[in-house]
């Protein structure tokens, strides 16, 4: 799966701890597998967000994206569930 990145999303990552940061990369290359998407708890969000989906980078921290096509997605913020209020 082809991976893209909207500045915004680009600009809250860099602000993350490094650690973060690393384990994030980690759970982006693993998503570019859609036999990985169970296990990282790919959902559709509702509400004001739907058309969007989401995964988890750990325990606290969210990815949000939408997909393009079948192989393509575009990933729009990360943060905790903060990000899900915008």
């Amino acid at each position: 799966m082809k991976i893209s990145f909207l500045p915004s999303f680009t600009k809250k990552f860099k602000k993350l701890e490094k650690s973060l940061q690393e384990e994030a990369l980690e759970k982006i290359e693993f998503f570019k597998d859609p036999k990985n998407h169970k296990q990282l708890k790919v959902h559709k969000l509702h509400g004001e967000l739907a058309g969007r989906y989401s995964f988890s980078v750990n325990y606290k921290f969210r990815i949000v994206f939408v997909y393009l096509s079948k192989s393509e997605a575009v990933l729009l913020a990360i943060g905790d569930h903060e990000i899900y209020d915008k």
